[in-house]
């Protein structure tokens, strides 16, 4: 048995969840459960894994597990971008190669999700809108200036947007300048997630609710999978569990936990719209990385993301008091943007945990024989959830492709974390050295 596995604990406030019109109940983890497969976690890496094994395996049974309910968590609390392009660290990688495959990667989940949501018709806010970086000041240029020379060597599309035109856009005069890249989608996320566990194939059992407490070889060459109230014992196991993926005992001191966190509008009404003044269903990213990501979703609400916090034990590690200060931050941040709409209320503030690396490599492979595992997102979990956890399963069967090929060459090891308290006292150094450095962007 393994020790004290520590479950996600992520608070009750996101309002992409609390947007959703219904949630059947939940199917919980009783008695005894045999499986061929097993799958831990249903975000977008676990819902991927367990669709792409019952289309290899029809026959076979799938248990697809999580702690939570679908779209409660990580993957339902990010900001609704789906990017193609390579996130910022990866896309100044100095093999073009490398950059390359990580496009083909991100493409491919895109189009997949594409056919998912066409085909069984999820409503999830899907739009080609593509994505604004955003400068606010000196800072923010020098990072745009810095993103047009590497979208240029990658040959990849671009469109210089400056502050007249972008306000149009925003409704907001805050942005001196802005890239905008053509290749990103935006979605509602939690209503995605649970759209595609709702369009899982027939052989799919989805298990919510269910928090596996401990694992343990069967003596069989299998596993047995300890809940609550009861068991599964499956010949495969697949980790899409991300950042805890280190609580079955994987990739200890290789992973950090951290939350960003996100407040949004309810939706604007027609005369604040009008004084809005600029268009729906956009997204902007910051071209300074610890700025701010600002949305206009389709249904008129705005939503403000900044502030990070290292959070060792997930959500046990936040507080009411630390929620307060950040809603205070992202009022603030909203105010310097949208003046016009000083009256309109947050209606929900959250945050939401995933894993980085200090060497920003994605982990993808057989952690020992018939265990499986992606993780490690790097803050790009919807594009890279999907191909990822989909390779797993092609992995998990034995199939061959040449993206099995690319992303074995995009992926590693996760560099090792220097001991506690040195960990902890490092990472917070650099978020609160990165929030200071970018204050004018924020």
């Amino acid at each position: 048995m393994n020790k004290h596995i520590n479950l996600p604990h992520d608070d009750s406030g996101c309002g992409w969840y609390a947007a959703l019109a219904s949630r059947p109940d939940a199917k919980r983890l009783q008695g005894r459960q045999q499986a061929d497969y097993a799958v831990i976690g249903a975000g977008f890496a676990g819902l991927a894994a367990a669709r792409r094994l019952a289309e290899h395996m029809p026959e076979a049974r799938i248990l697809l597990v999580d702690a939570q309910r679908v779209g409660f968590g990580a993957s339902g609390r990010n900001s609704g971008f789906v990017i193609d392009l390579p996130h910022k660290f990866a896309l100044g990688h100095p093999d073009p190669a490398h950059k390359q495959r990580l496009l083909r990667l991100n493409r491919a989940a895109i189009a997949q999700l594409q056919h998912l949501i066409e085909r069984h018709r999820i409503d999830c806010q899907w739009s080609h809108a593509g994505k604004f970086q955003g400068a606010v000041g000196p800072r923010g240029q020098a990072y745009l200036d810095h993103f047009e020379r590497l979208l240029a060597e990658l040959g990849e599309p671009f469109r210089w947007v400056e502050r007249k035109e972008l306000a149009t856009v925003l409704g907001s005069g805050h942005y001196s300048r802005a890239i905008h890249t053509p290749g990103c989608y935006l979605m509602q996320p939690a209503a995605l997630v649970t759209g595609l566990a709702r369009s899982l194939p027939a052989n799919v059992e989805l298990l919510e609710e269910s928090p596996i407490r401990g694992l343990e070889r069967d003596g069989q060459g299998g596993w047995i999978l300890r809940g609550d109230a009861g068991t599964v014992h499956a010949r495969k196991l697949l980790l899409g569990a991300s950042i805890f993926t280190q609580e079955f005992g994987y990739l200890r001191n290789r992973l950090l936990p951290v939350m960003t966190f996100a407040s949004w509008t309810r939706p604007l009404t027609d005369a604040e719209l009008a004084r809005y003044g600029g268009q729906l269903d956009w997204g902007l990213t910051p071209a300074d990385h610890a700025g701010t990501t600002v949305r206009m979703t389709q249904d008129r609400r705005l939503i403000i993301r900044n502030t990070y916090k290292h959070v060792p034990k997930y959500g046990r590690s936040t507080s009411d008091g630390m929620r307060q200060k950040v809603r205070a931050s992202h009022r603030a941040a909203f105010l310097a943007r949208f003046p016009q709409l000083a009256e309109v209320p947050f209606s929900h503030t959250w945050g939401g945990v995933y894993a980085i690396s200090r060497n920003f490599t994605n982990f993808f492979g057989e952690l020992e024989d018939g265990v499986y595992a992606t993780a490690c997102d790097n803050g790009v979990g919807a594009a890279w959830g999907t191909i990822s956890g989909t390779l797993m399963a092609d992995m998990a069967v034995g199939a061959d492709s040449q993206q099995l090929h690319d992303i074995r060459a995009v992926t590693g090891m996760p560099s090792r974390n220097p001991p506690e308290p040195f960990l902890g006292l490092g990472v917070r150094s650099r978020i609160r050295l990165a929030a200071w450095s970018s204050r004018s962007e924020l």
